[in-house]
């Protein structure tokens, strides 16, 4: 179920860094209706089709089809996103005059200490038999 679970949230992930909207996939029907207006009117293949909605010749087309500007709106994939974020990367400098630290070498300990567990793996009592 955990495996389901991620492989869901990857996926949904996936499709929302694409921009596609749950309305841009109900729309793809009127997206096949004008494309297939375009092959029947203007002779276009989807290519060219794509062109001029969403490419290079869209300027162009826009401007010489305004009896089509409300079937236009209707296509999915016409909303414009633009996201205002800045990144910035601040490198703090480290001081020049650094301190040395010196250590001592030569201390005396004064430290005992005496393991406060017993284990019977030691003792002998969970090590395999000896042959005599």
């Amino acid at each position: 179920m955990l495996k389901v679970t991620s492989i869901a949230v990857s996926l949904l992930i996936l499709v929302q860094s694409f921009n596609v909207h749950i309305d841009d996939i109900v729309e793809l029907d009127e997206l096949i209706e004008h494309a297939q207006f375009h092959a029947e009117e203007h002779g276009d293949n989807f290519l060219v089709f794509i062109s001029k909605h969403y490419g290079e010749l869209k300027a162009e087309h826009s401007k010489k089809h305004q009896e089509e500007k409300e079937e236009h709106e209707q296509l999915p994939f016409q909303h414009q996103y633009q996201t205002a974020s800045l990144y910035a990367f601040v490198l703090n400098q480290a001081p020049a005059n650094l301190v040395e630290i010196e250590f001592a070498l030569d201390q005396d300990t004064n430290f005992f200490y005496q393991a406060s567990y017993h284990s019977l793996a030691q003792e002998g009592l969970f090590q395999p038999p000896r042959q005599a």
